[in-house]
């Protein structure tokens, strides 16, 4: 499998974001009971992301006993580089600028997030 190829789904990205979140090698009933703790996913499902996860190749099983344990092998900032480069070059046509550009004409930042990222900017001039 391609590694340019592969991307998350939302519900592989949920998965993904308690595992970085949880740290270390969780095991499946972990990751349930902190993203679903009210049952709103069976274990099953989430086993079946996790397993999907590790034949993508972000996550690698450890079985100890009767548990399986799931370690992330990617970082999130490099998943969320590959995820935001797709996006953009997709809706945008691969300029940062124009989605930039949108952001602030949209009216999505608020002011306070708008003086954030200036600073931001000023700090990487520098």
């Amino acid at each position: 499998m391609s590694n340019l190829k592969i991307y998350l789904s939302p519900l592989e990205w949920e998965i993904m974001n308690i595992i970085w979140e949880l740290g270390g090698g969780p095991s499946v009933r972990e990751v349930l009971d902190k993203c679903y703790p009210n049952g709103e996913k069976a274990y099953t499902t989430v086993q079946t992301v996790m397993n999907n996860l590790e034949t993508k190749g972000y996550l690698q099983k450890n079985k100890i006993g009767l548990v399986n344990f799931y370690k992330p092998l990617k970082k999130r900032k490099e998943s969320l580089k590959k995820e935001t480069s797709k996006f953009v070059e997709k809706v945008f046509g691969g300029s940062f600028q124009s989605l930039a550009n949108y952001l602030i004409d949209s009216k999505s930042l608020t002011d306070e997030e708008i003086a954030d990222l200036k600073k931001i900017i000023e700090q990487r001039e520098r």
